[in-house]
């Protein structure tokens, strides 16, 4: 007999900041493919957070997944770190890195596969406007 998996979903959100800007280009070249997110002081998103943990349903508790502790492990380790923050000049992980929504959606999963058993699939979609989302890792 096989393994009821089931897929649990936990949606957040938060605030930030971030301006898109390759620092090896010149500003006209920055202007041209990030275009009003490029600018020099910055944009905010409100972005919608889901993340979905996938696993066997535990015969003993029912749950695959203890959506309070999945709760608390987001909100220490994602939302008390990015919420209301300015990714460029805030985040660590983003000195370096473009936070655009797809490297954003990665760190997220980094942050949380650490924390989340590798027993359990783990999926990242992150909403940076209405129409625009992501989702890591893919397939």
């Amino acid at each position: 007999m096989t393994a009821n998996r089931v897929a649990v979903f936990r949606k957040e959100n938060f605030n930030a900041a971030h301006r898109l800007h390759n620092p090896n280009w010149s500003d006209e070249k920055n202007a041209r493919v990030f275009g009003k997110c490029n600018n020099p002081n910055y944009h905010g998103h409100n972005y919608d957070l889901i993340v979905q943990v996938t696993g066997e349903v535990d015969p003993e508790t029912g749950y695959v997944y203890d959506m309070k502790q999945l709760s608390d492990l987001i909100k220490e380790h994602v939302l008390d770190r990015f919420d209301h923050k300015n990714f460029n000049e805030d985040v660590p992980e983003f000195r370096d890195l473009n936070p655009s929504a797809e490297n954003i959606s990665i760190v997220i999963y980094s942050i949380l596969r650490d924390k989340i058993d590798s027993t359990f699939d783990l999926k990242i979609r992150l909403y940076e406007t209405e129409r625009n989302f992501v989702e890591y890792p893919v397939g």
